[in-house]
């Protein structure tokens, strides 16, 4: 099982059903006594520590007196994602991005946009617990994950369901906002620093770029997939009768 920790997190794995078992620190305030209340309600087994154990337990992560063990993640295929969306598949590919506040950013920008599920692969990605939870507020709780070996592969894979694969490069000629999303899309987004790697640039559809007006030649990751993921939703929102 998962830890995760924060009032948010936790709350929204409880709200979720997803949560195994809840640890807290006695008095942590009002907020950490109606999530123990429901826990109780739900039949979850409570454990009341002190402070230095929840330290101790959540490695020094910032977990406002509250954590909690959290069922599996449910694992989808690329197959489900895409034939389980509502419309046309928007989903976001994370070509080995480790940082956990990224990958959080990521899966709320993608639960925030209506996206249909992120794909990320086995190796070389942030674990799907403690500060990418956190930083997910929750979301992780409720966006689809598909795990692959191999990104390549899963985007050759997204091709032969008819799914555009877009990735997001820097040095792109072509603006993010001059491309038709309307139609089933994947997001490729590569690790901070090093962007796509050469294979799964190659791989893709085409590579857009994010314009940008200042001395700084790119964006953080999670606000390039949020800028992206945005614009895919607003032109579909448009396109709606």
């Amino acid at each position: 099982m998962s830890l995760i920790y924060g009032i948010h997190a936790v709350a929204e794995a409880l709200a979720a059903r997803r949560l195994a078992r809840l640890v807290h620190v006695r008095g942590g305030g009002t907020r950490i006594d109606e999530i123990v209340a429901r826990a109780v309600e739900l039949r979850i087994p409570v454990e009341t520590v002190d402070r230095r154990a929840l330290d101790k337990l959540t490695h020094g992560g910032v977990h406002q007196g509250v954590a909690g063990e959290m069922q599996a993640v449910a694992a989808y295929t690329l197959e489900e994602l895409v034939e389980g969306a509502e419309g046309p598949a928007l989903l976001v590919v994370l070509d080995g991005i480790e940082d956990p506040q990224n990958v959080g950013a990521i899966l709320r920008s993608a639960d925030g946009a209506g996206a249909h599920g992120v794909i990320r692969q086995a190796r070389h990605a942030a674990p799907l617990d403690g500060a990418t939870a956190k930083a997910s507020a929750g979301a992780v709780h409720h966006v689809r994950i598909a795990t692959v070996v191999n990104i390549s592969r899963a985007l050759d894979e997204l091709k032969a369901l008819n799914v555009w694969t877009v990735g997001l490069d820097a040095s792109a000629t072509e603006r993010y906002d001059q491309v038709d999303y309307r139609v089933p899309t994947a997001f490729v987004l590569g690790a901070e620093g090093t962007g796509l790697r050469r294979l799964v640039r190659e791989t893709c559809d085409r590579l857009v770029g994010i314009p940008m007006a200042g001395q700084v030649s790119s964006l953080n990751v999670s606000v390039s997939a949020g800028i992206a993921l945005f614009e895919a939703a607003r032109q579909r929102r448009v396109s709606r009768p």
